[in-house]
C-alpha cells in the first residue's frame, strides 16, 4: 500500500508480436522476458497485486509460474492497433466489479526488463507527495531534438526552427525521452484520460540508459543479452 491506498501492478503482454515473435516468453539471462517485470514488481513492498494482462495461453502459464495473477485480455484489445490504456481501463473495470479498491496502478511494460525496485519506488514516491497525478521514467534522448531534421520532398530543414545541429553536444539543452520502464498513475485519473497514460500533473524519474533498454526487435534483444550477462548497474 502507498499512504493507505492499495496499489496494483499491471504487466500487459500480447502474444502477437511481429517484430520479434514470442518475445515475452523468450529467454533472457536464463528466464523468460516477462519474468523480469514480474520479479521486480513482487519485490516492491508497496505493490499489493501483480497482474499480467494477456491474450496468450503460453504467456499466461509462464506468468503463473513466476507467481503473477493472470487476467485474460479480449482479442480486440490485443491487436496491433490497440492502445494499452484501453486494455488497462478494461482491466480496472473488471477488478472494480470484483470489489478491488486499488487507487494506484503501476504499469510495467515487459519489454523493459532492467528497471530496478528503486525506479518503481521513485515513481510511487512522487504520487505519495500528493503533488502529482501520474509519473513515469525517462532517460537521455537518443537524438537531441536540436539535431533532428524533417524532409519535405527532397529538401531537408531543421525540425526545430532556428536550431543549429552542429552545436557541440555539451552546449545543447538537455533532452529526455520516455523509456517505457515504469508508469505510476492514479486510477481515477486514468479512467477519464482519453489516450495518454500520463495526465494531470506529471512527475519524472530519471533512469540511466543501462537500465533503459527497450526490446522491440532482434537487435534490441541482442543488446539486452549483453547487459544481462554483464549486469546493468550504473
Amino acid at each position: 500500500m502507498l499512504n493507505g491506498k492499495r496499489v496494483i501492478a499491471v504487466i500487459p503482454a500480447r502474444g502477437g508480436s511481429k517484430s520479434l515473435p514470442r518475445k515475452n516468453v523468450r529467454s533472457l539471462g536464463g528466464k523468460p522476458l516477462i519474468a523480469w517485470s514480474i520479479e521486480v514488481a513482487r519485490k516492491v513492498d508497496e505493490i499489493d497485486r501483480v497482474i499480467v494482462s494477456t491474450d496468450d495461453a503460453e504467456i499466461s502459464d509462464c506468468s503463473r509460474q513466476f507467481s503473477a495473477e493472470v487476467y485474460p485480455r479480449p482479442a480486440v484489445l490485443a491487436s496491433d492497433h490497440a492502445l494499452v490504456i484501453d486494455a488497462l481501463k478494461d482491466l480496472v473495470k473488471r477488478l472494480s466489479a470484483e470489489r478491488e479498491a486499488a487507487e494506484i496502478l503501476v504499469l510495467l511494460e515487459p519489454t523493459c526488463p532492467f528497471r530496478s525496485v528503486e525506479d518503481v519506488r521513485g515513481c510511487l514516491r512522487l504520487l505519495a507527495t500528493g503533488e502529482f497525478d501520474s509519473a513515469a521514467t525517462f532517460t537521455d534522448a537518443e537524438l537531441n531534438p536540436h539535431r533532428a531534421w524533417k524532409i519535405t520532398g527532397q529538401t531537408p530543414e531543421v525540425f526545430i526552427p532556428g536550431a543549429i545541429p552542429w552545436v557541440p553536444r555539451q552546449e545543447l539543452p538537455e533532452a529526455y525521452q520516455l523509456n517505457g520502464a515504469v508508469y505510476a498513475v492514479r486510477i481515477a485519473g486514468l479512467m477519464t484520460s482519453s489516450q495518454s497514460v500520463l495526465f494531470g500533473r506529471i512527475g519524472a524519474v530519471k533512469m540511466p540508459r543501462s537500465r533503459s533498454v527497450d526490446i522491440n526487435d532482434a537487435i534490441d534483444f541482442f543488446v539486452a543479452e549483453q547487459f544481462a550477462r554483464q549486469g546493468t548497474d550504473a
